[in-house]
């Protein structure tokens, strides 16, 4: 299953070390846990990221009202992306 949103940026940082996400629009994010899917810990799905040319294997979390993708500051690096901006991301649900 492909899908594709748009998400600002958000930074969580409960954690020494500040954790950043975009979020799936919430509409989206109850679809996709009405799907039958293996279960994981957390309630994660398997998924393959695309956020412009940069492409990686990462999970999304159910969080609060929705699904959240967490990107990896090496891809923050390379699409220069900060929090508060709003950025288009392609994924490929895996566990599905």
């Amino acid at each position: 299953m492909r899908i594709e949103f748009d998400s600002p940026v958000t930074r969580w940082d409960k954690r020494v070390d500040s954790w950043y996400f975009a979020t799936l629009p919430e509409e989206l994010s109850l679809e996709l846990r009405e799907l039958p899917a293996p279960p994981r810990g957390f309630g994660s799905l398997r998924v393959r990221a695309r956020i412009g040319a940069s492409l990686w294997s990462t999970s999304i979390f159910f969080s609060g009202s929705a699904f959240v993708l967490p990107l990896k500051r090496a891809i923050r690096d390379e699409r220069g992306i900060v929090e508060g901006d709003v950025i288009t991301v392609d994924l490929d649900i895996v566990d599905l």
